[in-house]
Order: structure tokens, then C-alpha cells, then sequence
């Protein structure tokens, strides 16, 4: 115990500053002490420098925590308060927006480090040799623990602000123009097939539409059966201007296509000599392809509505995003094979190329079995197998919780990348994420192009489908009961 110069009355003063200068002697107090910097340390980074070793560095360390509880209040008041602006300045923003993540990023990261420096230095402070041995190595593995505790934390903040900042630019770097809503809903072209055997063999095997409303974010997914024949196209489209009349009883035989809704494709670009560019020059600017412009022009004469946007979805990457999601819960209704028979087959039995089975009743589906469901086709009808698209959509809308995003953000950041292209605007992101908030708390509308539903699968009355999704979208009022 150190004393200090002895008062006038000839007694001696105590040290008060045990921190600091500690009766290295006295083997409980050193223990105390050696606990009480650890705390410190991760309730106050900086504050044990400050007490007890290096002011200077101790006040880096102060500033920094400081600073850092003031950011993590300004985001925490714009994530509750102020939505709207904080997903502005995070995802919606544009060039400012990826230079927030940056330094974002930066800033966690410098912040670990510091961290780090300050705990082993809490550590030599400690003096380990001067408290008894079960203390001695109680105290580093503690102090260490809570680093890579808390380091951690930040350590994956940092990386999921990075995987931020990549999905958002390579989803979308280029994008269409930012249009308002029409007649009260975006329309949003979702659009899935297989595109790892080459793009220009590629047709789409999904075709729907979404409407969001934009107002309330209620949600109608209309299906498009891939089939649908004699394709009406928008007015004033490249395409009318070539098929006037519908897509009916054009095709090549050369080239593989004929008058069906998933060979527009074909028809504007893959067949072309100039692969399209002259009938959508802006497309590739705007994020878009040929392909997938005439197909929303057709998708449009089809419905009756403006659709400005289109998501693509690969299917060979849609496993991985089940997957990220933690899988999707379905209800099968029928025994439905995986996998395809082999080229030239011609028999009955599909357990001769099955490659696995999936079993009707109440299943917990991982990716490749949630894959297999939206694609199996051999033992069913088109129409069975857009009710189950459907189904699927809404399980993975339905997985979107904040608390899945959080804890698999990476996961779901990695997988949307391989998966999703869109030409949707990055500044609309702000105002998707706050209708698909609203979305989740309401049921999703189908409408399927079928012939349940009146649609002839061979001659389609487009003028009947217009009005079917005109009373979807816009029901009548029901008039006020005329008072007694």
C-alpha cells in the first residue's frame, strides 16, 4: 500500500488512487482491480486507459465509443422514426447511399480494431502475474471471450453493410426510369426460367404478374399460363407494329419458336439477326434485354395494364434463396416426381427416371425439393403447376421476416445476387420496402389465366381477361343501403 507524504499532524494519507497505483502486494485488491478494468473495458471502452494506464490512448478510446453510441442512436431513431429517410440514405439514394455503407463499414471496422488494442492493453494493465493463479487465467479467457463477443457483432454488422452495399449495386446498377404508379399500382413482370444451359436457348418457364398497390401494398399475383396462345401486344409497341394482330400462327421453324406466350422471346430477339437492338435499343442502358421488353408488351395486351418493371428469377439459383431463408413451409396435395425422363422417352411409369419423389402432406421444404415443386410438370397440367408458382411465392414472401433477414442476411444478400436481375429503379427500393411491410400483413390475391377461371386455353377472349383484372384490381363500390 503506497502512502502518501504525512499530513501536518504527522499521520500519513492513504493513497486514494488504487486504479492507478495499486498495492501490488495485496492479491485481493489486484483481483478486484483486474476484474473491474475487464468490465470497464466492455461497458466503457477507453475508460479503463484513462484510470489506469495510458490517457491518451484511453481518450481515443473514449471519443470513438462515444461517437459511435451517438451513430448507433441517430440510426436507431431514423430506423423507428423517420423509415422513410433511413432507408433513403441506405439503399435508396443511389451513388450517396453506397458511400454511406462505405464509411459505414469503415467505421465498424476501425472500431473493432480499436477495441482489440484496448483489450490487450486492459490485459497488460492487469499485472496477471500479481493475482493468484486461478484469477490469472480467469481474467485473459473472460476478457476474450467478450471480444470476440462483441467484436464479432460489429464484425458481421460490417460485412452485412458490405454485402449491402454489392447486392444493391450489381442487383441494380442499371436500371429503368423511375416512373409513378399506374392507376394506383406498380406492376412488376416476374419472370423465372433456366438460364444456365445459355440464354439464347432459354423460355420462360414462370410468367406472373405482380400489382402492388400503392397505397395500401396489397398484392394481386396474376399467372400467365406459358402456353397462353395469340398474344395481343400493347399499343404503340415494336412488337404490334410486327404483329398487328396477335401473335397467333407466326413461328420459325428454324429457329424453334411458335405463337405461344414463352416464344415472344424468341420471336424479338433470339431469332433476330441484330438480336433486338433495333426494336428496343434502350434495353440493355435500362437493365433490360429485348426479350424481356417484348414479353412485358405482351404481358400488358394480355392484362389491359401498364407494366413498366420486370424480376427475373433464375431457377438455378432459387434453391439457394430457400435455402438463405431457412426453407419454406408447403402443403402437397399430390405425389410429384423430381427430375425429367431422359430425351426420346415415351413410357408411362415415372419411376423409371425419377431421381426422388414428394409426398403429399404438410412438408418443411428445403431448396432443392422447393425447385423441383415449381418445375415438376411430367405427371401433372400446366395449370396444377402454376397454382403450386403460386404457392411458393407466397411461402418465400411469407419467410421475409426482419428477424430471417438479420439472422441470415448474408446468406439471403449472396443468394438474391446469383438469382434476381431487375431494371427496377434503385430509388424506388425505399418505397418497395414499406409496401412489402404492408404486404406481409394482408392476404395475397391469385389470379390464374385458366380454364377454371373462364379463360379458353386455345382461343383466349383477351377482352374478358381485361375486365377480370380490371374487377381484381378496381372492385366496384358496393352502393350506400338508402336510409328507412
Amino acid at each position: 500500500m503506497t502512502l502518501a507524504p504525512p499530513r501536518a499532524s504527522g499521520r500519513p494519507l492513504i493513497e486514494t488512487r488504487p486504479m492507478r497505483h495499486p498495492d501490488a502486494s495485496d492479491s485481493g485488491a489486484m483481483t478486484k482491480r483486474g476484474w473491474w478494468l475487464v468490465v470497464l473495458n466492455l461497458l466503457l471502452p477507453g475508460s479503463a486507459q484513462v484510470l489506469a494506464g495510458n490517457r491518451r490512448l484511453g481518450r481515443i478510446g473514449l471519443r470513438a465509443t462515444l461517437l459511435s453510441w451517438f451513430l448507433i442512436i441517430v440510426v436507431a431513431g431514423l430506423a423507428l422514426f423517420a423509415r422513410p429517410v433511413f432507408l433513403w440514405l441506405t439503399i435508396g439514394a443511389g451513388w450517396f447511399s453506397a458511400l454511406v455503407l462505405t464509411l459505414a463499414q469503415i467505421l465498424l471496422v476501425g472500431y473493432v480494431a480499436l477495441w482489440i488494442v484496448l483489450t490487450f492493453d486492459v490485459l497488460r494493465l492487469v499485472r496477471l502475474v500479481k493475482v493468484p493463479t486461478a484469477s490469472r487465467f480467469a481474467i485473459p479467457v473472460v476478457a476474450l471471450i467478450l471480444l470476440g463477443l462483441v467484436g464479432g457483432a460489429a464484425g458481421y454488422a460490417a460485412t452485412a453493410v458490405g454485402s449491402v452495399r454489392s447486392t444493391i449495386s450489381t442487383i441494380f446498377g442499371q436500371s429503368g426510369p423511375s416512373l409513378p404508379p399506374s392507376d394506383g399500382y406498380y406492376n412488376i413482370l416476374l419472370l423465372g426460367a433456366d438460364s444456365g444451359d445459355g440464354r439464347d436457348s432459354m423460355r420462360f418457364d414462370s410468367i406472373s404478374v405482380v400489382s402492388v398497390n400503392a397505397e395500401t401494398g396489397a398484392v394481386t399475383i396474376t399467372g400467365i399460363p406459358r402456353e397462353l396462345p395469340n398474344a395481343p401486344f400493347s399499343e404503340g409497341s415494336p412488337m404490334q407494329e410486327l404483329y398487328p394482330n396477335g401473335f397467333e400462327g407466326h413461328g420459325s421453324s428454324t429457329c424453334g419458336w411458335n405463337g405461344w406466350m414463352n416464344h415472344v422471346r424468341n420471336a424479338a430477339e433470339v431469332c433476330r439477326d441484330d438480336k433486338g437492338v433495333s426494336l428496343y435499343p434502350d434495353a440493355a442502358a435500362a437493365g433490360s434485354d429485348p426479350g424481356i421488353e417484348a414479353t412485358k408488351d405482351a404481358a400488358e395486351g394480355v392484362l389491359g395494364i401498364e407494366i413498366p418493371y420486370y424480376v427475373f428469377v433464375d431457377m438455378h439459383g432459387f434453391a439457394d434463396v430457400v435455402d438463405a431463408l431457412g426453407g419454406v413451409d408447403i402443403n402437397v396435395v399430390e405425389r410429384l416426381p423430381k427430375g425429367g425422363p431422359p430425351e426420346g422417352w415415351h413410357g408411362t411409369d415415372a419411376n423409371d427416371w425419377a431421381i426422388g419423389w414428394i409426398e403429399p402432406g404438410q412438408q418443411h421444404m428445403d431448396g432443392d425439393t422447393a425447385q423441383w415443386y415449381a418445375r415438376s410438370r411430367y405427371t401433372t397440367s400446366d395449370w396444377d403447376r402454376m397454382k403450386r408458382q403460386r404457392e411458393l411465392q407466397e411461402a418465400i414472401l411469407d419467410q421475409f421476416t426482419p428477424q430471417t433477414v438479420l439472422t441470415r442476411f448474408n446468406e439471403v444478400a449472396a443468394a438474391g445476387t446469383a438469382l434476381i436481375s431487375t431494371d427496377l429503379p434503385q430509388d424506388k427500393l425505399p418505397e418497395f420496402f414499406d409496401l412489402m411491410m404492408k404486404a406481409k400483413e394482408q392476404q395475397v390475391a391469385t389470379i390464374e389465366l385458366t380454364p377454371e377461371n373462364g379463360v379458353d386455353e386455345h382461343q383466349p377472349d383477351y377482352a374478358y381477361i381485361h375486365e377480370m383484372i380490371q374487377q381484381a384490381l378496381h372492385p366496384p363500390t358496393p352502393a350506400p343501403t338508402p336510409a328507412p
